[in-house]
């Protein structure tokens, strides 16, 4: 690569079910030059997240799919390197939405601004940005833990659960995660803080779960869907909330699901026990809660209160395996490419 290029990995081809490797395709490209009102911006981390998976499909959802040829969408910590915008200078570090490329030019106007000295930079694509505002708005504004309930979380290993389960203790309420396998449901308990850890790979996973939520569940905070949905769901106490955060279990499957129609036994129960169901997207609560979600948190994390793990990978031509596997849980922690 010379000076002048800068290096992307574009949607090759959609894929069906799983992604595979060939869906993506490493490009090398000029570096841009930006406008009046713009920057230009060197790409130091790039954040891996579950929602890709949605951007990779065609399928009607809340957000623009990447359309083939396009570099893959994702958030990015980046340093200014040109400005045509009296907000910014060359040396500033950002936080933007860019994408997997090494360079890429950003409207000044969208970007924050962040302090190097304040936290560690991979911070903002984690605990302190979009996956720690997702279980911060997510559980207090939907949830609404309260002192002595019990709020389940699954994949509680990553970085929104992890955090859904430690404000949960913050606020009182018992926090029960289910992870996968020993490692990491022993990090959840130990290291989080989680009163409670249940192996979503354990053959006695609902029995486990049912003994570990003796009162029922109060707040179950969704990120996963298949069977640990089916284990959480007969847990769940009258008037029990569940904010819909991701549905990872189902998002490389394709055609109509499988097996009988169970959909007016859960409405039954919906109904009976006056279940509230909500879906989110984090942007939905941003503009009002984001300033107040980084003062509180940084300060739990000051305090000790909240711990994070971050599981980086190095080099951008790794992004593609990376995030295929972390739609297999093989990573441990808020997974982040370092370019």
């Amino acid at each position: 690569m010379s000076q002048s290029d800068s290096v992307r990995i574009v949607l090759a081809s959609r894929p069906e079910g799983r992604p595979a490797p060939q869906n993506f395709r490493l490009e090398h490209a000029a570096i841009p030059a930006p406008a009046e009102g713009q920057v230009l911006l060197k790409i130091l981390y790039l954040s891996l997240d579950p929602y890709m998976r949605g951007r990779m499909s065609a399928a009607k959802s809340y957000a623009a799919a990447t359309e083939i040829g396009q570099p893959m969408e994702g958030g990015t910590v980046g340093e200014v390197i040109q400005s045509r915008d009296p907000a910014f200078k060359p040396g500033d570090i950002v936080l933007s939405h860019s994408g997997w490329q090494s360079y890429a030019v950003a409207n000044a106007a969208q970007l924050r601004k962040l302090d190097p000295k304040a936290a560690p930079l991979t911070t903002a694509l984690g605990v302190l940005g979009m996956p720690g505002f997702t279980a911060y708005a997510g559980l207090l504004t939907i949830g609404q833990p309260k002192p002595g309930e019990t709020v389940v979380v699954a994949a509680a290993s990553g970085p929104v659960g992890s955090a859904v389960g430690q404000i949960a203790r913050i606020k009182g309420a018992r926090a029960v995660g289910i992870a996968g396998g020993p490692e990491k449901c022993a990090f959840v308990r130990d290291t989080f803080g989680f009163d409670a850890v249940i192996d979503h790979r354990d053959p006695e996973m609902a029995a486990k779960l049912a003994a570990a939520c003796p009162d029922g569940i109060d707040v179950y905070f969704e990120n996963v869907g298949g069977h640990v949905w089916d284990a959480v769901f007969p847990l769940l106490n009258t008037f029990a909330r569940i904010p819909v955060c991701g549905l990872v279990a189902h998002y490389n499957a394709s055609g109509e699901f499988p097996g009988p129609d169970r959909l007016p036994g859960m409405m039954r129960q919906v109904l009976s026990k006056s279940l509230t169901i909500r879906g989110f997207i984090q942007r939905e609560f941003a503009a009002a809660q984001g300033p107040t979600f980084r003062e509180e948190m940084a300060g739990w994390i000051a305090e000790g209160a909240v711990k994070y793990k971050e599981d980086i990978v190095t080099g951008l031509e790794n992004a593609p395996e990376a995030f295929i596997g972390l739609l297999e849980g093989r990573n441990f922690g808020k997974l982040i490419v370092k370019l």
